[in-house]
């Protein structure tokens, strides 16, 4: 099973996942022009692709969900409140794509992948993350929370890789120049996480996870290199047995990241 980050951060948010013959599409937050270039040229085919699964509704999440689904003919999965509140928030188009509804800890078959939504902790309608298996190997998802659970725990312990938010560094979101209504959304426990957080959860975890991809980095209260270090000094010596990677926003958003192999 192979993950490649296409996008990350506010302006956008899209990651393919694929075995070789079967691949499935986390969130579309970016054109469709890029997501399908993204694939193609981090060595992806968008043929083989199943589904698209949305984590929440939010813009940078879902800004092409509509247009990607209908041009690839595929359905969008996401909990039954994402979806309502998705639709909501979009014009009435001709022929939309087949929405199909999860549930929190049920887990459903999307082509070659056994999918689980887990609930993370946001301010959208029924946000989720995502576990998915392939065999006996597990990538979870895991972004846009404000807290980590014994639940997300439990799931992520369970995973050969890890795609985790390291949102901001609490230093540089006090001394930075958002509002301060802004700041408490973001350090509040339906916000996201902090370096110390992600790095606290990675702790945790003893080295459990072969491959770490830290992510939704804030371009503006944080750094690639802030957010590395953090989670690489939790990771002590489990640092031999990790392969941690951070998809930095900033990047040409056509592959942040190259295909990462997860084993």
């Amino acid at each position: 099973m192979e993950c490649t980050v296409l996008a990350s951060g506010s302006s956008g948010n899209c990651i393919y996942v694929s075995n070789g013959t079967s691949a499935l599409i986390i969130d579309a937050g970016i054109a469709k022009r890029d997501i399908i270039t993204g694939i193609t040229e981090s060595g992806g085919d968008p043929s083989i692709v199943e589904g698209i699964m949305l984590t929440h509704e939010h813009t940078d999440h879902v800004r092409s969900a509509n247009a990607l689904a209908r041009a690839l003919n595929l359905p969008l999965i996401a909990t039954g409140g994402t979806l309502q509140a998705f639709s909501s928030t979009r014009q009435q188009i001709k022929n939309p794509p087949c929405h199909i509804a999860c549930r929190y800890n049920t887990t459903l078959r999307v082509g070659a992948f056994e999918v689980t939504p887990f609930a993370v902790s946001h301010d959208a309608i029924e946000p989720c993350g995502y576990s998915i298996a392939d065999g006996d190997l597990k990538l979870s998802i895991m972004t846009d929370t404000g807290i980590v659970t014994p639940r997300m725990m439990e799931l992520l312990s369970q995973s050969d890789g890890i795609v985790l938010e390291s949102n901001h560094c609490p230093k540089m979101l006090d001394e930075g120049p958002y509002p301060e209504y802004l700041k408490r959304r973001i350090r509040g426990k339906k916000g996201h996480l902090s370096n110390k957080m992600a790095a606290e959860c990675l702790t945790e975890l003893h080295g459990s996870a072969h491959t770490v991809i830290l992510s939704h980095l804030s371009e503006v209260n944080n750094s690639p290199y802030r957010a590395f270090a953090s989670s690489q000094e939790a990771l002590g010596l489990d640092m031999a047995y990790t392969d941690l990677r951070v998809a930095s926003a900033g990047i040409d958003c056509s592959c942040i990241s190259r295909a990462i192999r997860i084993h």
